[in-house]
C-alpha cells in the first residue's frame, strides 16, 4: 500500500498546480495582498470543485491509504446516496501544513465564498495531531532564528499574510487550543514566545488556554509573552492600517506572562474586600502550583502577596509550594529517574512516544519486567489500559494530554519526548525489542544463578535449569538475528 507521506506530498503536488490556472482563487490571494513567491514559500495550492478529482493523482482512488490520509471520505452504506468516496477538500485555498522535517501531514482548506466551514483542517491521523503541529513553524525556523522570537497566530490566513508583510517568524495553531507539547516545541526553537489573540472574548478564552499550556514550561531565561490587537483588528489588518513599525512596537509592548498571570486572577474580584482578595488566591493557587520552582515564580509569589495584603511566605504555605531549597535535598532519586535509568525508563519511554506498541507487549516480556523493575508495574498497567482505549487512534500527544490529567509520574518523560524530534515507529520497535530482549536475558542470568546456587539437587530443579538455559540460548540467537539484519 501506498506510504502515507507519499499520498500527501502527490496531493500537495496536485493542489499546487491546480492554483495556476485558477482564475478565483488567484484573484482571492491577490485581494489579501500575497504575492506568487508567499505563495511558493508556503507550497499554497487550490482544491479545485469537484467531487473527486484526486482520481487523476491516484489512479486507484479506491486505495485504503487515501481515507487514513484523511484526502477522501467514506460515505457510509446508511447515509445513501450514489456516491461512496468523494474528497475531502472542495473549491478551498490549500494550505499544506509539514512537521518539523519538512513532510506534508496534513492540510488547511479556506473557502472562497461565504459557505461553511471557513476552515477546513485534516483530520486526526497516523501522520497528523493538532495538539502537537504548528502551522508554519518549518518554513519559519530561519525567521524565528534571525527576530529572536517567534509570534504564534491564530490562522494560517494570519501566517502567510504576516510573512507576505515582513514578519515571516509566525506561525499558528490548527483550530485547536495550545496545547503544552505546543508551547514546548516553540521554545525549542527560541526562548522568545509572542501570543498574538484578537481583543474578543473569544481571544481572551483562547490566551487564557495558551498560558494554561505555558506555565510548565515557564523559566527564569525564557520570555512568554501575549499580545491583544484592538476588537476590530486580526494581524493582518492591524499591518495594514497601522504599519509594520507600530505593529513591531505592539509585539515589543506585548504584555508578560507574569503580568497576565495576575490580571486574570484579579480580573472579576474586589481586591478592597477580603472575600475579593481569598478569591483572587483561590484562583491564583492552580497556576502558581503548576509554574517550576524559580525566580519568576518568586517574583510573581510577591506581586500576588502585594495584590492580596499578605506576605510571600503565607503564600508559599497556603499554596504548598515545593521550595527549590527542599527539591534540591531530595534530588537524588529524581536524578536517579531522569539519568538514563537504563532499560526499564528506555522501555517506558518508548511506549510514550508510541503507545500502540504497548497493544505489541507479550505476556512474557510484561512478566520479565514486573521481576526487573516491580516499581514499574502501575505504569505498565496505565499504559496499557490507556492504549487500549484509545485503539488505532493512540499516539503521543492524546496519550500525553490523558497521562497529564491523571497528574501523573510521566511528566518529565513527556517533556523529554516532546523535546526530542520525532522517532519512527518501526526504529522504536527495534529498540523496544532489544531493551526487552537485555531485561529477559537479566531476569533469566538471576534465576539461573539462584538455582546454581542451591547446587541443582532436585530433579525439578536440573529440569528447570535446563528450560531456563534453552530460553537463554533462544534470547542469543535472536540478538545474534538482529544484528546481522542490521548489518
Amino acid at each position: 500500500s501506498m506510504a502515507l507521506t507519499d499520498a500527501m506530498t502527490r496531493a500537495c503536488d496536485f493542489y499546487r498546480q491546480q492554483l495556476r490556472g485558477a482564475e478565483r482563487a488567484k484573484t482571492y490571494l491577490i485581494g489579501r495582498g500575497l504575492t506568487g513567491e508567499v505563495a511558493a514559500r508556503y507550497g499554497m495550492g487550490y482544491a479545485p470543485e469537484g467531487w473527486d478529482n484526486l482520481r487523476s493523482v491516484f489512479p486507484d482512488y479506491e486505495l485504503g491509504a487515501l481515507v487514513e490520509a484523511g484526502l477522501v471520505i467514506d460515505r457510509s452504506e446508511e447515509e445513501g446516496g450514489g456516491r461512496k468516496r468523494y474528497d475531502r477538500f472542495r473549491d478551498r485555498i490549500m494550505f499544506p501544513i509539514r512537521n518539523t522535517k519538512g513532510q506534508v501531514i496534513g492540510f488547511g482548506g479556506r473557502i472562497l465564498d461565504s459557505g461553511e466551514p471557513k476552515y477546513l483542517n485534516s483530520p486526526e491521523t497516523p501522520l497528523f495531531q493538532k495538539g502537537s503541529e504548528l502551522y508554519g513553524l518549518f518554513e519559519a525556523r530561519q525567521a524565528i532564528r534571525e527576530a529572536g522570537y517567534v509570534l504564534v497566530t491564530e490562522g494560517y490566513m494570519d501566517v502567510v499574510a504576516l510573512a507576505q508583510l515582513g514578519f515571516p517568524q509566525a506561525v499558528a495553531t490548527l483550530g485547536t487550543a495550545c496545547t503544552p507539547i505546543h508551547v514546548q516545541k516553540l521554545l525549542r526553537q527560541t526562548d522568545h514566545v509572542v501570543f498574538s489573540f484578537d481583543g474578543d472574548a473569544a481571544g481572551r478564552r483562547a490566551a487564557r488556554r495558551a498560558l494554561d499550556a505555558s506555565l510548565p514550561h515557564a523559566s527564569d531565561n525564557k520570555t512568554i509573552k501575549f499580545l491583544f490587537l484592538p476588537t476590530e483588528h486580526d494581524p493582518d489588518s492591524y499591518v495594514r492600517e497601522m504599519g509594520a513599525q507600530a505593529f513591531a512596537q505592539q509585539i515589543a509592548d506585548a504584555m508578560p506572562l507574569s503580568q497576565f498571570l495576575l490580571k486574570e486572577v484579579a480580573a472579576d474580584n474586589d481586591l478592597n474586600t477580603p472575600e475579593g482578595r481569598a478569591r483572587t488566591q483561590f484562583d491564583a493557587k492552580p497556576l502558581l502550583q503548576a509554574l517550576p520552582a524559580s525566580s519568576l515564580r518568586l517574583q510573581i509569589v510577591r506581586s500576588l502577596a502585594q495584590l492580596t495584603q499578605t506576605t510571600p511566605a503565607e503564600i508559599e504555605a497556603l499554596f504548598e509550594l515545593a521550595q527549590p531549597i527542599a527539591r534540591a535535598k531530595a534530588a537524588p532519586p529524581k536524578a536517579r529517574r531522569s539519568a538514563p535509568l537504563g532499560l526499564e525508563r528506555q522501555i517506558i519511554k518508548l511506549l510514550v512516544a508510541h503507545p500502540a506498541l504497548a497493544a505489541e507487549l507479550d505476556a512474557a516480556a510484561i512478566a520479565a519486567l514486573t521481576v526487573f523493575a516491580p516499581e514499574l508495574k502501575p505504569m505498565l498497567e496505565q499504559l496499557a489500559a490507556l492504549s487500549n482505549d484509545m485503539g488505532a487512534h493512540a499516539n503521543f500527544a492524546t496519550l500525553a494530554e490523558h497521562l497529564r490529567a491523571t497528574g501523573s509520574d510521566f511528566d518529565p518523560l513527556i517533556a523529554e519526548i516532546a523535546a526530542e524530534s520525532e522517532s519512527e515507529i518501526d526504529t522504536a520497535r527495534l529498540e523496544l525489542a532489544g531493551a526487552l530482549r537485555q531485561i529477559k536475558t537479566k531476569v533469566l542470568k538471576d534465576q539461573l544463578d539462584q538455582l546454581s546456587a542451591r547446587g541443582l539437587k532436585t530433579e525439578e530443579d536440573r529440569f528447570q535449569f535446563r528450560e531456563l538455559m534453552l530460553q537463554q540460548e533462544q534470547l542469543r540467537r535472536q540478538a545474534e538475528a538482529e544484528i546481522a539484519r542490521r548489518l
